[in-house]
């Protein structure tokens, strides 16, 4: 069983980032902050299923805000993120669990490499679990001193007797191998399980998230935890919540450093330098390999307005590695990425301001426009990367209005989609997340242009 802190942990309202802080209050942060935390072991953060390091970013800012150096940490990008359908059986642009544990491990050694630590603590969101729990079982515990699996289907999204090849299938050989034993933890690495209480669109007793409305999943609430690691329930976060929010960061970090953070919020930085790498989505299937020949542009935008303030701040077209950056900018500027990458739709990208470095700061193409788009003058998407949009626990506006596209109860959709007429073409669209708000603008649908409002909490 888990130890319940719903009393504590209800509510999941993100709290806001600390570039919103006034000045001298920043710059008190910044002169307080923590010494190095050199006892703390180095951290590899393992993304989920189709996603990328990005998302560990404001983790990454939050360790250190708290002392951990940058050069202690990586965020590792599985280069097909995607499950196979049969985890056995080859399809294009997707990976095994073989091949995952494989990347992991690499990525192991070179943080190892890297620090010369012994050992390293493992933070995983969803699918990145799998992986790091067979890499542990199959006698990559010695390289892992913590495990901390943050929403991870440990007991597979359904369990039936169907699809036993299915990497998620409670039933099928990899889960029930990783699950065999009177503990399901590997002696000699200290585990940790973050869940939600009953808000986990992938720990669900009935199989309407999954295609199968009223089929029960064999799987329940309880899902994520383990027979032997510490498993604890943080209130009404989501899926990935669990792993992104600053809630999960505290248990995050308490578990590794045995110790409270000292803050939650995000220490700005005076000078922010920003990179990272363009990927593609081949054939609809989100993937982490580097995409050359696309073209990426940063403007500083009007917070109120979103319109540009004067030219381009940093423009480069990729090389074979995909990657773009560094770029410079200030960290209170909020930003307008455009990226223009082969056979994919201009997109325009509104992003709050960053208060800190980041090298992870990976661009994907928006999606493709189709029949649903037809006749639209523009097409704007609001985004949530790092969890769920959750009515009526959130506040979630687009354009002024509660989405249509955003079902109420547990949270299950990460975006929501706007489409307004050739008249409002050019006009503010603004994105209210919470307490974050982004205004992005609406481009020419006419043009392959789509413009995306990504939220940062």
């Amino acid at each position: 069983m888990g130890v319940s802190r719903r009393t504590i942990l209800m509510g999941a309202a993100a709290l806001p980032l600390a570039v919103n802080s006034l000045a001298s209050r920043a710059s008190a942060q910044i002169a307080s902050a923590p010494p190095a935390a050199s006892d703390i072991p180095p951290i590899l953060f393992v993304h989920g299923n189709g996603d990328h390091a990005a998302l560990w970013m404001t983790q990454i800012w939050r360790m250190e805000s708290n002392g951990i150096a940058r050069d202690r940490m990586m965020a590792i990008d599985f280069i097909d993120p995607m499950a196979r359908s049969d985890d056995a059986v080859e399809q294009p642009d997707r990976s095994s669990t073989a091949q995952q544990r494989a990347e992991l491990g690499t990525a192991i050694a070179e943080l190892k490499r890297r620090t010369g630590a012994p050992r390293v603590a493992l933070v995983a969101n969803s699918r990145g679990g799998n992986s790091v729990r067979s890499y542990i079982k199959m006698g990559g515990g010695a390289d892992v001193s913590h495990a901390v699996l943050c929403g991870v289907p440990n007991h597979g999204v359904f369990a039936w007797d169907d699809g036993l090849g299915n990497e998620f299938n409670g039933r099928g050989p990899f889960l029930r191998g990783l699950n065999e034993g009177d503990s399901e933890v590997t002696a000699g690495t200290a585990f940790l399980t973050l869940r939600g209480d009953g808000t986990d669109k992938y720990a669900q007793p009935d199989g309407r998230f999954v295609g199968k409305p009223g089929t029960p999943t064999g799987i329940t609430f309880e899902g994520p935890a383990l027979r032997g690691a510490t498993n604890l329930v943080l209130g009404t976060l989501d899926h990935r919540e669990v792993g992104f929010h600053p809630r999960a960061f505290r248990e995050i970090y308490k578990f590794i450093a045995d110790r409270e953070p000292a803050r939650i919020a995000i220490v700005p930085e005076a000078t922010v330098r920003l990179g990272g790498l363009v990927t593609g989505t081949p054939g609809g299937v989100p993937t982490n390999r580097p995409v050359a020949d696309a073209s990426v542009e940063l403007f500083r935008v009007d917070p109120d307005t979103g319109e540009r303030i004067g030219g381009a701040i940093y423009a480069i077209k990729t090389g074979a590695d995909g990657r773009w950056g560094p770029a410079s900018v200030d960290p209170a500027w909020p930003l307008e990425f455009v990226l223009t990458a082969p056979g994919a739709p201009i997109t325009h990208t509104y992003r709050s301001p960053f208060p800190r470095s980041s090298d992870v700061v990976h661009l994907r193409p928006g999606r493709a426009l189709g029949p649903a788009d037809a006749g639209a003058g523009a097409v704007v998407i609001m985004s949530r990367p790092r969890g769920y949009f959750g009515l009526p626990r959130d506040i979630v506006l687009l354009d002024g209005r509660e989405p249509a596209d955003v079902k109420p109860g547990v949270p299950t959709d990460s975006s929501a989609t706007l489409r307004l007429p050739a008249a409002d073409i050019g006009r503010a669209v603004p994105a209210l997340f919470n307490e974050e708000r982004i205004v992005a603008r609406a481009w020419p649908a006419s043009e392959n242009r789509i413009a995306v409002a990504e939220i940062t909490t």
